[in-house]
């Protein structure tokens, strides 16, 4: 159950990073991967998929200490299915937090 309510919640905790500031898919995986125990192979093809679904724009900055870095940046798309992400989230713990209650007072 941990690992589908993960994969579940990590788009939304994609956008949710960058709508604090741009990052690239490295810096991304890290945030994560500290937060959630998520491995870094899990990022790219996510990335793919947002940015076919124009939730993510992408742009390249020149690198001192390497290749350029593919930086992701929340689109206006984005930032609106991150909002609707949030709110069905907040209503699905709701939810379960009824059911546990419930549960509890039995």
């Amino acid at each position: 159950m941990k690992t589908q309510l993960k994969k579940g919640a990590l788009d939304m905790c994609v956008l949710a990073v960058l709508a604090r500031r741009d990052s690239y898919a490295y810096e991304l995986a890290s945030t994560l991967a500290t937060a959630m125990d998520m491995g870094e192979g899990t990022i790219y093809p996510l990335m793919r998929r947002l940015q076919a679904e124009s939730c993510v724009s992408t742009y390249v900055v020149e690198s001192t200490s390497g290749p350029p870095r593919k930086y992701y940046s929340l689109t206006g798309i984005g930032r609106r299915r991150l909002l609707e992400m949030q709110a069905e989230w907040r209503s699905f713990v709701d939810e379960v937090n009824g059911v546990l209650q419930h549960q509890i007072e039995q």
